[in-house]
């Protein structure tokens, strides 16, 4: 068994709760309230620009260049490609890059980029990408599901777009990407060094599923830095 497959076996019922979560069943619908979506917007926008800062260590602490490149394509992707995507729409919401660099980071939020850049400080490259592989993963394996049970909807959901950029071939070509240097770099580990890693995986899992939680049940933030 690849590693990666063990990783998935051990947070798959957590995973499951994602797909059923109301704020992506909204999405798939294309229901969710668009100030509860807004909200998601500002708060992953942040998150996205303290996200980078961890595959910058692990710039830092790549043993060669093939790894340099993959964390680097890792910082160029987040800040281009999908926060593209969150800005697209937050201008079609009313909200400016400049508004949105102005909100706090809500509490949830604040806690998972801190619990990712505390091990990007102080662990290896297996445990920096055990605290980020949760968040791209998860979001292919969220948008597969959504277009693959709301496809007939998908040109008249105003989230279409979203749906589209996390299950795109791009996307997966990514995701794949670091599935594959995950089993790589992790292979022939002890059981103890598994339990290990996956520790930090399951809890980047969690504060997945808070980051849903945040989202759909706080109200957009209005306080400014």
């Amino acid at each position: 068994m690849k590693f990666t497959e063990y990783l998935f076996e051990e947070n798959k019922e957590l995973w499951e709760q994602y797909l059923v979560h109301p704020f992506i069943t909204e999405i798939g619908e294309g229901t969710l309230p668009k100030e509860k979506f807004l909200n998601y917007l500002i708060q992953d926008y942040l998150y996205l620009k303290e996200f980078v800062r961890v595959f910058a260590m692990g710039v830092v602490k790549a043993k060669s260049i093939e790894e340099m490149k993959l964390f680097s394509s890792a910082i160029g992707g987040s800040i281009e490609d999908e926060a593209a995507t969150h800005i697209k729409y937050m201008e079609q919401l009313g909200v400016s890059i400049e508004d949105a660099e102005k909100c706090y980071l809500k509490i949830n939020n604040r806690s998972y980029v801190s619990y990712m850049q505390s091990i990007s400080l102080t662990g290896s490259l297996k445990e920096i990408v055990m605290a980020t592989l949760p968040c791209t993963w998860s979001y292919y394996f969220i948008g597969e599901y959504l277009l693959e049970n709301y496809r007939d909807n998908l040109l008249e959901n105003y989230y279409g777009d979203w749906i589209k950029s996390y299950s795109g071939h791009e996307f997966k070509d990514v995701v794949e990407k670091w599935i594959d240097y995950t089993n790589e770099l992790c292979s022939n580990l002890t059981q103890d060094e598994k339990v290990s890693l996956n520790t930090i995986f399951n809890q980047a899992s969690i504060y997945e599923m808070d980051f849903w939680e945040m989202a759909y049940e706080d109200l957009l933030e209005k306080e400014m830095v």
